[in-house]
């Protein structure tokens, strides 16, 4: 249930985010394993957070963060905020509109130096 929205962007409860964080990283977390199969990458999931190690020794690290209900992405030396966002069902970076996996897809082939992962 929704408590409030301010300005376009609605304040889930507790329970409403960690089920739709957990369902969207567990779904992430399939379509990375599923690309570990073609590109050089390492997907491992640690208490609930999603770390993908590159051969050059990057990490990335996705997790949820429930005080501020919104999934968090660090990754070339940059961190990404998304927000839940009810007209795509996803988590969304307001910056660009991208959504969870379209963004992660978009941060692994910057940092594997070209088009070669795709997350379904």
């Amino acid at each position: 249930m929704l408590s409030h929205c301010i300005y376009n962007r609605c304040m889930m409860d507790e329970n409403d985010f960690r089920k739709r964080a957990e369902s969207k990283l567990e779904s992430l977390k399939k379509s990375l394993m599923k690309a570990e199969e073609s590109a050089d990458l390492e997907v491992e999931d640690q208490a609930g957070a999603l770390h993908i190690s590159f051969e050059d020794g990057s990490k990335f690290v996705i997790s949820g963060n429930s005080p501020v209900r919104q999934i968090w992405i660090s990754a070339l030396a940059t961190s990404f905020k998304l927000d839940w966002s009810e007209a795509t069902n996803d988590f969304v970076l307001q910056k660009t509109g991208e959504g969870l996996k379209p963004l992660v897809a978009r941060l692994v082939n910057q940092q594997l130096g070209g088009e070669t992962v795709t997350l379904a």
